[in-house]
């Protein structure tokens, strides 16, 4: 089946294959490093998918299953995460800034060595997320005393 990944404004096509899923589709677009900046991955089912070093910059990815993928050294600044299921997601020095993560559930990620400056936490869930040397410079949180239960 032919899927398309489109600009999440323009609605123009980023990316378009034959797949015999949308997460294959994504996964071969990573293989060819495209670029997915700006792109629409919201409400869709990306779990376990190794994104590591992808250009999501202001990308879509609300309300999306991303539980168990790999982030590692991702470009996310200003992506909009809100209400986006990051449980046990290795976001290890991802780019994070300015990012929506609003109401998203952060269980059990690997945010270790992220930049987080200026991003929307408010509402997420963050319980027993590892946060060893992340950037939190103008992090906006619905409880600050919960940094304090990060690791």
């Amino acid at each position: 089946m032919k899927y398309e990944i489109k600009d999440r404004r323009e609605k123009y096509c980023l990316f378009s294959a034959e797949a015999d899923s949308f997460k294959g589709m994504v996964e071969l677009a990573l293989k060819r490093r495209i670029s997915l900046f700006g792109a629409d991955l919201s409400r869709v089912d990306l779990s376990g998918v190794n994104l590591s070093r992808a250009d999501l910059r202001q990308a879509d990815l609300s309300q999306t299953n991303l539980s168990g993928s790999n982030f590692y050294g991702a470009n996310l600044s200003r992506a909009d995460l809100a209400a986006a299921d990051l449980s046990k997601a290795n976001l290890y020095a991802a780019d994070l800034s300015r990012a929506n993560l609003a109401n998203a559930n952060l269980s059990k990620c690997d945010l270790s060595g992220s930049d987080l400056s200026g991003a929307n936490l408010s509402g997420a869930d963050v319980s027993d997320a590892e946060m060893l040397g992340a950037y939190l410079k103008d992090c906006v949180l619905s409880d600050p005393s919960a940094i304090r239960q990060w690791r």
